[in-house]
């Protein structure tokens, strides 16, 4: 079932902060968590304070300046997933080619789904 109708429910923690555990936790309580263990090198960025927020920004930077890859690129993700096909990728990069994530999804094409 949709989460979204209840996080409508949620109080904020003694932080301040809507805690994505209550959620968690709702969802046991109606026995309809189910866990996966994340692949090595993922990584989960709280972001609830402005320091936080300066290095979640600055951790994005790094990894898509060092490595050249793009954090939280959904036509990526679907693409290699093959829920869209090469033609469908090339549709979706066309419009965005001017602030150079169009070209970044582009040149996937060039490296392949490897």
């Amino acid at each position: 079932s949709p989460m979204w109708p209840r996080t409508s429910t949620l109080r904020p923690s003694a932080r301040g902060e809507l805690e994505i555990t209550a959620v968690n936790q709702d969802y046991l309580r109606r026995d309809r968590l189910r866990v996966t263990v994340l692949d090595r090198g993922t990584v989960w960025l709280d972001t609830g304070t402005f320091a936080a927020m300066v290095q979640a920004a600055e951790y994005v930077r790094v990894i898509e300046e060092r490595q050249g890859l793009k954090l939280g690129c959904v036509e990526e993700a679907a693409w290699r997933a093959g829920f869209i096909d090469d033609n469908q990728l090339k549709v979706l990069a066309e419009p965005l080619r001017r602030s150079g994530y169009g070209e970044y999804l582009l040149g996937l094409l060039d490296w392949g789904r490897a």
